[in-house]
Parts: structure tokens; C-alpha cells; sequence
């Protein structure tokens, strides 16, 4: 990223600021590191903090209307205050540890269309908050999450896109204030029955928790309605499982016993 100046703050010849992560890429429950570069403007300031926080766009219900917003769900202050003089330059090295539960973007090389994910630095000048620069960052599944994602599409199943949604999963162990909603396109066999599939992982230290739903396909005369399912994957023994046949096993039993066909 370039310098870039905060002038909100500072006006015209405040100071500027630049971060550069060392790998973009990252995990949930991984880290990401780099370097905040600060430099003086055209006079001496005091810089109360330097911060970096993670940041993705979040779709909140409000009513019978819905709106989309950036909400930034973790944050590490990496420094106190200090003096910055005239044309001087402040490193601040730096590891940030990404939540466990942190929505992936990435799946097998490929965006997950719908997925924004950046790192914002911030920092207080002269008593006002710049938020003054933002990169982008890709965040990967973890191998529970491949082996889980892997086998629905050796079910034929297909990538429609992701979201990320304010509020909680019932049922499960979660600590952010959304999830997030990976969303599929049956493959034929479910097809007649199935709109689509949405899956939603809520990873912990020890264990993924999965959730699925499915949307089932109205009639004429009929509405469509939503069935769910729910399972732990155990990192440890996540290998020894035939995950294709166990989702495809519990997609034909639920969609038998709600009439889905």
C-alpha cells in the first residue's frame, strides 16, 4: 500500500501512514504479521495509538428492509502514545491473531464471490481517529473445512456465493455477532426438490462446528421452507471420515422425511 496522508485529522501536512502485511493470506484461528510505517508530516504531532483491526461487510435485517454494512469484529492496539517529529519516520512491527471464527474468502484459489475482508490500521492524532489505511486480506479454510466443502462438490453441488449475516446460530458455541452463509446449487438428483443448500462453518480451538439448511423448492401451491442440520467435525479424526457418503446419506434422509421429492 502507498502512504497515505491523514489530513482529517491533521490537516494539510499531518502525517501519513502505510501498512504492509508480510502475507496477506491467512486461516481462522491463524495470524497475520507485518509492519505499520508512520511518517511525519511537515510538523511534530503526538500519536496517542496505532491500531489494526479486521473488518468485513455484514448484512443486518432491520425490520422488513435490509441494508449492508462494514463491521469491524477485531481489533489490537499495537502501540501507546508517542511523539512523532517533522519527517520522521515510526516502524511498529506487528502479529495479529484472526479469530477462530473469521468468514473464509477463498476456496480452492478462487474468491468467494459476495466476500470483502480487509485489515484497517487507525490512529489518533490531535484527538480525532483516522482510519487511514486498509488491506486487503484473503482468508483460507481450515482442512476440516476443505474436507466438508470438498465433498459437497463431489456431490455435484455448486458454488452461488457467500454472505456474512448479523446475528447468532442457534445451538452452537459462537462468539462473533454474525455468521457466515456459503450458498450452493444442488446438483440434479436434488434439484426437483431443493432450491438451494446454505452452509455455515462456526469453528473453536478444538473442534467445526457445521451448520446446513436447506431451502426446499415451493409449488404452486405451496411455499417453500427451510430444514436444518446440524454435526461437529473433530479436527483430530476429520481424515478418517467418508464425508461425501455421510452428507449424502443425510441430504436424501432429510429430504425424504420432510417431502422434499
Amino acid at each position: 500500500m502507498v502512504f497515505k496522508r491523514l489530513m482529517q485529522a491533521m490537516g494539510v501536512g499531518g502525517p501519513s501512514v502505510e501498512t504492509v502485511l508480510t502475507n496477506p493470506n491467512c486461516r481462522p484461528g491463524g495470524f497475520l504479521e507485518g509492519q505499520v510505517h508512520v511518517m511525519g508530516g511537515e510538523h511534530p504531532v503526538n500519536i496517542e495509538y496505532v491500531s489494526v483491526g479486521l473488518l468485513t461487510r455484514v448484512e443486518v435485517e432491520s425490520g422488513d428492509s435490509e441494508y449492508n454494512t462494514d463491521q469491524e469484529f477485531h481489533r489490537q492496539r499495537l502501540t501507546g502514545s508517542f511523539k512523532l517529529g517533522a519527517g520522521a519516520r515510526y516502524d511498529v512491527p506487528f502479529k495479529f491473531d484472526v479469530p477462530w471464527e473469521t468468514p473464509i474468502t477463498e476456496v480452492y484459489g478462487q474468491h468467494l464471490h459476495g466476500m470483502t475482508m480487509g485489515l484497517r490500521t487507525e490512529l489518533e492524532v490531535a484527538r480525532a481517529v483516522d482510519k487511514g489505511d486498509l488491506d486487503a486480506v484473503a482468508v483460507h479454510p481450515l482442512p476440516a473445512q476443505e474436507r466438508i466443502l470438498d465433498a459437497f462438490l463431489r456431490l455435484g453441488f455448486r458454488f452461488s456465493r457467500a454472505d456474512v449475516e448479523r446475528g447468532r446460530v442457534y445451538g452452537v458455541q459462537q462468539q462473533l455477532p454474525f455468521y457466515q452463509e456459503i450458498e450452493f446449487y444442488p446438483p440434479s438428483q436434488f434439484a426437483g426438490g431443493i432450491n438451494q443448500l446454505e452452509v455455515t462453518f462456526i469453528p473453536t480451538p478444538y473442534q467445526l462446528q457445521v451448520v446446513l439448511e436447506i431451502d426446499k423448492r415451493g409449488g404452486l401451491f405451496t411455499e417453500g421452507h427451510d430444514a436444518f442440520g446440524r454435526f461437529d467435525v473433530d479436527y483430530t479424526t476429520v481424515d478418517q471420515v467418508d464425508w461425501t457418503s455421510q452428507l449424502n446419506n443425510w441430504l436424501t434422509q432429510s429430504a425424504r422425511r420432510r417431502g422434499f421429492f
